[in-house]
């Protein structure tokens, strides 16, 4: 076994891995951008190295600076997470060339399965299904059309290089062909510096199911089960678990079977994923779902496969890259129980889940069964940059059942705190709470059909007007005099408190009738109790019951305005008639940049009618493309950007003329 080795990725991925490596008594070296230089993943490594500026391309994305990185820290061996340079057999190469060990599969098997359509041919001739459509040399406009038409719509456009969900568009009639083939063309060649693409036929409700496989240098192979992650958003992948819902042995045996049959094509070795599209129709059939694509290194959600079999993946990685045999054999490897897993990012579901970047002044993410795993990539001081992907954390747990397993991780983003920073805590909340995914039959557009309940945050607002009036009650603390104790006594009529909020800039009021002591009525007929704390600290938890269930809320206090932690969301609770600013980055007369990025299309021209709503400027940051709109309807006065050009947070985009003139 080598004695050292260097992560060639950044945040969650890159301490994931140094804990394994730790355990097996490994020096770890971090590599990082002038973005990363204090980021959690630099400090917990025993060494760090600097590699250029804050642009993937220019620092993790070069592969000659992360090996004479590793050479100059003495690493014996390179593990390059999941992203950026995972995938590039030119990379896995150049280290193996360099005389370090790679730890991953071998540049040919990746080279095979990285461009989509030679991957459909390798698994077609290994006897796998493969979904219908065009996969040809020619990428001219008009024969994609054609393939298009021919395949029948809908259709999916795929980037052949692609992966994350980037590069890929939907489309459902020919005239929406044309724009899309060029937004994902765009979106492919800045996030893989390839813009071709294939041309799917859409299967109707997809699921998305994948297997884990595993092999190493001396021909042995397994699987280890299958993972469904159906629910995506954009797709990308948004909570996975562990096995897949409704799975059954004669399926799973199907679906293991075609996995170990693609990965035998090309000789797999180390950690491999083969992943499916799934009829979700109906109840899963043998004959219900074909060969997606191959993704060649280790997934984001490998944890809750890690949950349900026991095993540690990452150390399997080290050691068949060490040269040493699988450690278990196929009839070795059990299943046990039931996995979730949730991918916490730094954005705002309510304004179209833009990111959300800045400082994270709090972030604190327990579990309260004590029992759930948390593999993040920040922690509380640490600065999100708009420079890469959004994922804060990941939340895991595993239970005997899934029914288990879906109470425990909404407990967990039960006591989620984020601030100032947004996080789409409180839509994973409500995704794992609907009754789409608790049936399990969820699919990969489920999301977007329910996109507005699970992006509305009024449920919460009860809980956090509540929490106020708690905090009411201990500034107030236990009257000497009978006159001022918070009762709700009247001399005339039922005895009942009125608090008047301002939550989220939404004017709430909370009726409670006091029903004994210390408990009180809500006006829908809830029961509250415990209600009374006496505590006036800057932060904390408040804890009481509702109809005999406990809930816990978080709070926090700044600047005479009160944030209240609930539901997996931050409220901002102040009284009426309060001021606050707001960044409004699309209201009124302008469209601003909502966080620094680069102009990709400007969609409208100077003295253009527009309505509101209407497309503007789409906008590239976080490696995703963010489509800013029309705030009303006008006449265009002026376009302040030019497309190419890179834009900071807040800069003019677009201006519309004054009302009157419109």
């Amino acid at each position: 076994m080598f004695a050292s080795v260097l992560v060639a990725n950044r945040a969650e991925i890159a301490c994931r891995i140094f804990r394994t490596a730790r355990a097996m008594g490994m020096t770890t070296v971090a590599v990082y951008s002038d973005a990363d230089a204090k980021a959690k993943h630099v400090r917990e490594a025993d060494r760090a190295v600097h590699i250029g500026p804050a642009p993937a391309s220019e620092s993790y994305l070069r592969g000659d600076k992360i090996i004479a990185a590793a050479q100059e820290a003495g690493a014996e061996a390179i593990h390059p997470g999941y992203g950026f340079l995972s995938e590039n057999p030119d990379f896995a190469q150049a280290v193996i060339d360099a005389g370090l060990i790679w730890i991953g599969p071998t540049p040919a098997a990746i080279r095979a399965m990285g461009l989509k359509d030679e991957a459909k041919r390798i698994a077609e001739e290994a006897g796998v299904p493969v979904v219908p459509g065009y996969r040809g040399d020619a990428q001219d406009a008009k024969t994609l059309a054609k393939a298009a038409k021919d395949v029948g719509f809908p259709v999916l456009i795929k980037a052949i290089a692609g992966g994350g969900g980037r590069g890929i568009r939907e489309v459902n009639a020919a005239g929406e062909f044309a724009a899309a083939l060029e937004s994902a063309r765009r979106e492919a060649s800045a996030a893989f510096g390839d813009d071709r693409v294939i041309v799917e036929k859409l299967i109707q409700r997809p699921r998305h199911i994948e297997v884990q496989v595993f092999g190493d240098k001396h021909g042995n192979l397994v699987h280890l089960y299958e993972r469904d992650c159906s629910l995506q958003r954009r797709r990308q992948k948004v909570i996975e678990e562990a096995p897949a819902p409704g799975m059954t042995d004669e399926v799973r045996a199907a679906m293991t079977d075609a996995a170990l049959k693609v990965a035998r094509a090309v000789n797999y070795e180390n950690a491999g994923t083969v992943e499916y599209v799934v009829d979700g129709t109906g109840a899963l059939r043998e004959d219900g779902f074909w060969f997606l694509e191959m993704n060649t290194r280790l997934q984001v959600e490998h944890p809750v496969t890690e949950a349900v079999t026991g095993l540690d993946l990452v150390e399997w990685q080290f050691r068949v890259a060490a040269g040493e045999k699988l450690p278990k054999t196929q009839d070795e490897i059990e299943l046990n129980g039931h996995a979730i897993e949730a991918r916490l990012c730094a954005e705002d579901p309510s304004e179209g889940f833009r990111p959300s970047v800045g400082r994270l002044e709090r972030f604190d993410l327990i579990d309260p069964r004590g029992r759930g795993r948390v593999d993040a990539g920040y922690e509380r001081g640490d600065v999100i940059s708009s420079s890469y992907d959004s994922l804060i954390a990941k939340l895991v747990v595993h239970s005997k059942d899934r029914e288990t397993a879906i109470t425990r991780c909404g407990d967990f983003l039960d006591h989620l705190r984020v601030f100032p920073l947004k996080s789409n805590g409180g839509f994973l909340r409500k995704c794992l709470r609907s009754m789409t995914f608790v049936r399990g039959v969820h699919h990969v557009g489920a999301v977007s059909e329910e996109i507005g309940v699970l992006t509305s945050r009024t449920r919460g607002t009860h809980s956090a007007a509540l929490a106020a009036a708690c905090l009411d009650f201990a500034e107030a603390g236990y009257a000497d005099s009978p006159w001022d104790v918070l009762d709700g006594w009247r001399a005339n009529g039922p005895a009942s408190v009125r608090w008047r909020f301002k939550i989220d800039d939404e004017d709430i009021e909370l009726v409670l009738s006091p029903v004994g002591d210390p408990s009180y009525r809500m006006a829908d007929g809830r029961c509250v109790s415990g209600f009374f704390e006496d505590s006036v600290a800057e932060y904390g938890d408040i804890d009481f019951e509702i109809d005999g269930q406990p809930v816990s809320i978080g709070f926090m206090r700044r600047g005479g305005t009160l944030h209240v932690f609930t539901e997996g969301d931050t409220f901002t609770v102040e009284a009426p008639g309060a001021s606050r600013e707001h960044a409004d980055s699309a209201g009124g007369d302008v469209v601003k940049a909502p966080l620094p990025g680069k102009v990709v299309a400007i969609c409208a021209k100077a003295g253009a009618a527009v309505k509101k709503g209407e497309p503007l400027v789409t906008l590239e940051a976080m490696k995703m493309e963010h489509q800013l709109k029309a705030p009303r309807d006008g006449i265009i006065a002026e376009i302040a950007a030019e497309e190419g050009a890179q834009v900071k947070e807040g800069a003019l985009l677009v201006r519309l003329a004054e009302e009157e003139a419109a």
